[in-house]
């Protein structure tokens, strides 16, 4: 499962309507399960479909403090791997055979391609509401545990009354970068464990 997480003005909605429009369409169907809080897109496709062979995948959309966090399971593809197998079986046969699998190949390959396309979706819907994976903004002023006075990230003395914030500066994570707040034992972006 990858997952990524996006600050911003980003709701679970905006992105779950972006697959929507952008799925729901040819040989795959989709649907939405959850609240304005937590939803799942469920992509899959269509029951019946002329050609090219079954997948799924699901992306779940969570509201977290300062934005989403977008998570894609692995996409069932042993169907459309055996559909690709079937082709290739059927060109050995004859390959003038091969011409009548040409919609179910084209469909195998577009099917293969969901999980990037899911990505590509749901970052032009950040671009758009102006979000991004960089730290939010909550998180470039620290707050002087003495006088409560607002420091940039990274000083290493208060501006209003000098004291050290080496002890309250965020630590990030080795994989990813994402920065790790006091208490979390695991990534929130990525979900490696912190030593």
């Amino acid at each position: 499962m990858e997952q990524r997480i996006f600050h911003g003005n980003l709701t679970p909605t905006d992105i779950a309507e972006a697959l929507l429009s952008y799925f729901n369409r040819g040989n795959l169907r989709t649907q939405t399960v959850g609240n304005s809080d937590s939803m799942k897109v469920q992509i899959a496709t269509r029951p019946g479909a002329a050609s090219g062979g079954e997948t799924a995948l699901t992306v779940q959309v969570k509201k977290i403090e300062d934005g989403v966090m977008v998570s894609v399971s692995e996409q069932a593809w042993l169907g459309v791997a055996a559909s690709m197998g079937q082709s290739v079986i059927s060109a050995l046969i004859n390959p003038w055979n091969l011409l009548g699998r040409l919609d179910d190949i084209a469909q195998d390959v577009e099917n293969l391609q969901i999980t990037e396309k899911v990505w590509q979706v749901v970052n032009s819907v950040a671009r758009t509401h102006k979000a991004s994976t960089q730290i939010s903004e909550r998180l470039q002023r620290l707050e002087c545990q003495y006088c409560g006075t607002a420091n940039p990230v990274g000083e290493a003395h208060c501006v209003g009354c000098g004291a050290p914030l080496g002890n309250i500066q965020p630590r990030t994570c080795p994989a990813c970068g994402f920065v790790i707040l006091k208490g979390e034992f695991n990534c929130p972006s990525c979900g490696k464990l912190i030593q």
